[in-house]
């Protein structure tokens, strides 16, 4: 399986929706809190080429992007694909 890393805000709502797509599969993520912090942000900005909103999900050094990236993922059922899960979680 892939590991899982998120670029996320404690005040953004889509970042604990897509926390909770991985909570819900039992998912072990990687949370990188970007508040207050310059270097993490500019970090995240290098990894994505600029994109400044959060959360911004990557599956090993993959971008996935965003909340919205992610939710198509699962509602076309490719989340597992995408993780290398062979088995429906």
């Amino acid at each position: 399986m892939k590991k899982i890393k998120i670029y996320s805000s404690l005040i953004c709502p889509y970042c604990n929706m897509a926390k909770k797509i991985f909570q819900d599969r039992n998912l072990t993520y990687y949370e990188i809190l970007i508040d207050n912090n310059i270097d993490l942000r500019k970090e995240m900005e290098n990894q994505t080429e600029g994109k400044k909103t959060v959360p911004q999900i990557f599956f090993d050094n993959d971008l996935i992007g965003g909340f919205d990236d992610l939710y198509d993922l699962v509602q076309k059922g490719l989340l597992n694909t995408k993780l290398g899960i062979d088995d429906e979680i």
